[in-house]
């Protein structure tokens, strides 16, 4: 018989009104605004997949995983002990245990693997549901989702890579992809001297052979690369200068007579945060690439890429947003002062009532945009809408992010600042988003961009719109005003951000007026029409803030 373990106490402390272990947490079933986005938005054929992993994600052991891969951070090993080049880069175990987790329920190819009505729908809300345990290990799971567009560009290429890329095994072996049961893909275009501005890249690409050049055909690249996230991938897509101008290249760890390709890790950044994943600078020397698309037209190529991480940025915002406020709601309905719980209280129901606004109408508005991509194929209003709306998505929901997080942070406390709490991993994520892949003002011109070059740019976007006519007066209101904005061409590119939140705050607002219950987009509108939102909290007299924060807590 095990005898009891003894209690010991302190005469002088004991723990009281302390918030219990949250625990596991079903992501899905937790979250009833997303189940209603879901099945609305076309991807119903998901839910049985949807329902299954955000069990998997949510659980203790999860969370806990996320923790020792963020604590335990990559190691860069350069070259073996016998001094031989090896360019690796190692991780906790732990992270190998995500990303298997990750590929297994197919995070970085739902939407290829199951093309149709909802697919980047459903591929959205996998990103969401992740993203609110680990954010690192879903870098290579974006960028092996976006890489499939650029590749179909070039068959031969496709015929090779894609399938590889759609395997549901994680392989984690640095060996040619040939003997490899699944492979991932990674993405690297910056360079020191132009950050976004790519056409400032310096690195080279040489033909192999001089009467065999464009696409489909071998190069050597040389050149530096200021950002290379997960650089354990089996193959990167890159930006280089060939003959006939800015072209794209898949360039992979291993050349085809099976040596190591020439891709030097240098270092690997000390990152504010996604701790987990490694972003390393890597030199180019004499690196075998393959040319994807068409010589000069690397831009164009990789520009699907982009788009489809962007959308990624904005359903992850919304899911680091929805944690954040998962882990405020639980703080505070088991934390009392001043003599009831601090969720019975009314200033601090008015703050966790605009947090629950603002992440829902972060997912409306970005699964939203992930419909028009799946319909975009057939159908020219919504193409023109997913060109758009991904811009604005991207900018809005990655921007309000960081505050989010702050807002929900405070409500703890100082436990909340403590890193054995998950809130410091969440604030360190939360302004990720808004960098990668084109930063506030990238995006705010990109919408610039497809509003000049997109001629159904506009009509798509008010067409949307219209569709919430007379639903609530003040989107009325500030749709008339918008229209008025969109037909002024004087100073767009200064006035550019306060249009592109303007345009975001209207998309968000219609979709809720038309689907969401009256207390939540009625709070919605009253609070972002109603005059300069600051501070998460300030929601005006009359908002039903008791059932907007019982239907977050699901």
């Amino acid at each position: 018989m095990i005898p009891k373990r003894p209690i010991y106490k302190l005469s002088s402390h004991e723990v009281s009104n302390t918030p219990p272990h949250l625990g596991s947490q079903d992501l899905w079933q937790s979250d009833i605004a997303l189940q209603e986005v879901i099945k609305r938005e076309g991807a119903a054929q998901a839910v049985e997949h949807l329902t299954e992993f955000g069990k998997l994600a949510g659980a203790d052991e999860t969370f806990d995983k996320a923790n020792q891969a963020n604590r335990y951070s990559p190691e860069l090993h350069a070259f073996d002990r016998y001094g031989m080049r090896i360019n690796q880069t190692k991780f906790h175990p732990a992270y190998h245990d995500l990303m298997r987790l990750a590929v297994e329920n197919e995070v970085p190819n739902y939407a290829w693997n199951h093309p149709g009505s909802g697919a980047h729908v459903a591929h959205g809300a996998l990103t969401y549901l992740f993203h609110q345990v680990e954010g690192g290990v879903l870098c290579p799971m974006a960028m092996t989702y976006s890489a499939i567009p650029p590749l179909r560009t070039t068959p031969a290429i496709a015929k090779d890579w894609i399938p590889r890329l759609l395997s549901k095994h994680y392989d984690s072996r640095d060996i040619p992809v040939e003997q490899k049961t699944g492979a991932m893909v990674g993405m690297f275009m910056t360079e020191k001297q132009g950050g976004s501005d790519v056409r400032t890249n310096t690195t080279e690409a040489i033909p192999v052979s001089l009467t065999a050049t464009g696409i489909g055909q071998e190069y050597q690249l040389s050149g530096h690369k200021f950002f290379c996230s997960a650089p354990m991938c089996d193959a990167f897509l890159t930006l280089a200068y060939s003959a006939g101008g800015l072209s794209c290249f898949l360039v992979p760890r291993w050349t085809p007579e099976g040596e190591r390709n020439g891709l030097h890790l240098q270092r690997i950044k000390d990152k504010l945060g996604n701790r987990s994943n490694a972003s390393t600078e890597m030199e180019l020397e004499n690196a075998y690439g393959v040319m994807i698309g068409e010589e000069g037209r690397g831009i164009r190529t990789i520009i699907d890429m982009v788009q489809h991480n962007r959308i990624y940025c904005a359903n992850a915002s919304a899911g680091t947003m929805r944690q954040a406020l998962v882990q405020a709601l639980h703080h505070t309905q088991h934390r009392h002062a001043f003599g009831k719980a601090l969720i019975d209280q009314p200033l601090m129901q008015n703050v966790l009532a605009d947090l629950a606004l603002e992440t829902e109408a972060a997912f409306n508005l970005s699964l939203r945009i992930a419909r028009a991509m799946d319909n975009a194929a057939h159908d020219e209003n919504e193409a023109a809408l997913a060109r758009i709306g991904t811009a604005i998505a991207k900018y809005w929901v990655c921007k309000r992010t960081p505050p989010h997080v702050v807002e929900a942070l405070e409500c703890h406390g100082g436990p909340g600042y403590i890193e054995e709490s998950i809130m410091p991993r969440l604030y360190r994520e939360a302004p990720l988003n808004s960098i990668w892949e084109g930063s506030g003002n990238v995006m705010c011109l990109d919408v610039l961009r497809a509003m000049q070059r997109e001629p159904l740019a506009i009509p798509a976007l008010m067409a949307e719109l219209s569709l919430a006519k007379g639903g609530n007066p003040a989107l009325d209101q500030v749709v008339a005003v918008l229209k008025k904005e969109l037909d002024k061409p004087d100073d767009l590119e200064y006035r550019a951000r306060g249009l592109t939140e303007q345009l975001a705050l209207a998309l968000q607002a219609s979709l809720l007026v038309r689907h969401a219950p009256d207390y939540v987009a009625d709070a919605f509108c009253a609070s972002r029409f109603g005059g300069y939102h600051g501070a998460f909290g300030a929601l005006p007299v009359g908002c039903d803030v008791g059932r907007i924060i019982r239907r977050a807590q699901g």
